[in-house]
């Protein structure tokens, strides 16, 4: 299909994990706003009633694991044969895994980095690659990484998830930082809190508790009681709308919070470590070389961090 049948003012996205969750309730708000979109999933299946719904010149529905590097290879040239250019791609795709450290099988915990780290650096580099050398010169693009209050703030039971969604917030970081000017590209870390989807339910692996762990007062037994049936308090569709919100800013932050509960957790860590920092000044300077004017690597960093 020749891309000189679309118009140009109407964005094209393209959504990792799209067939439940909040890749879902963003496919959905894109579409009724009449922009267009990749829908993205293992299952492309469970797109069908969307498939039906709208034509193909409004939505591609592409069959992605992405922990398969081919396949995404393949979705991008299926991006750029159907529509001919990209707007705005979101690292949505990913799943949790509740156990202790020991708990976990390495098999499983692998898995999940793959999914949670890989999947994402992946479908980061093609996006790039296409924001850059397939879109007019300058026009760009945005790369929405959805992270999770998990990836700012560390938990028991969720260490692997923490892990992947912790690398992930450092290398979309970097990403950022990398990118020059003139082409455009920004990318956003969107750190969702709890949202009334299958988290927690069927986008949930819940191993058992880990013997040595299994005590009343143990800290894992008492997250997992806490989380246990939580009543969450996000509404996926305005967690769409705030994405899309995102999007559209041509000087985006780098990372966003949604949900008061995101909000107040990111908050509070900030905050903890600020007051660390401050606490031990001296140790860290202490540190230092003989000779070294602390006031003055200070001021320089302070300078170069503006």
């Amino acid at each position: 299909m020749s891309s000189q049948q679309y118009p140009e003012n109407i964005r094209v996205w393209f959504i990792t994990g799209s067939s439940q969750g909040l890749g879902r309730a963003l496919l959905e708000e894109v579409l009724e706003a009449g922009e267009r979109a990749v829908a993205t999933a293992r299952r492309p299946e469970a797109l069908s009633d969307l498939s039906q719904r709208y034509p193909a010149s409004q939505l591609l529905v592409v069959a992605l694991d992405v922990t398969h590097e081919e396949q995404i290879v393949n979705a991008f040239a299926e991006t750029k044969e159907h529509f001919g250019r990209l707007d705005v791609v979101v690292n949505n795709a990913g799943y949790g895994i509740q156990s202790e450290i020991e708990g976990t099988p390495e098999h499983e915990a692998r898995r999940m980095v793959e999914t949670l780290f890989w999947g994402p650096v992946h479908v980061t580099k093609e996006a790039i690659k296409f924001l850059r050398d397939v879109n007019p010169p300058g026009h760009g693009g945005r790369v929405l990484n959805i992270s999770s209050a998990g990836g700012y703030i560390g938990n028991a039971t969720r260490a692997y998830y923490n892990a992947g969604k912790f690398a992930l917030e450092g290398f979309t970081e970097s990403f950022t930082k990398e990118m020059l000017p003139e082409w455009n590209i920004k990318g956003v870390i969107i750190e969702p809190g709890g949202f009334r989807t299958e988290w927690g339910g069927s986008s949930m692996l819940h191993l058992p508790v880990h013997p040595a762990y299994d005590k009343p007062h143990a800290p894992a037994v008492r997250f997992r009681e806490m989380t246990k049936g939580a009543v969450f308090i996000g509404d996926p569709r305005k967690a769409a709308r705030a994405m899309m919100q995102v999007a559209s800013m041509a000087d985006p932050p780098l990372r966003v919070q949604l949900g008061t509960d995101a909000l107040m957790l990111v908050r509070n860590k900030a905050r903890m470590t600020l007051r660390d920092n401050e606490r031990y000044e001296e140790l860290a300077h202490s540190t230092n070389a003989d000779g070294v004017d602390r006031d003055k690597v200070m001021e320089k960093l302070a300078e170069a961090s503006r």
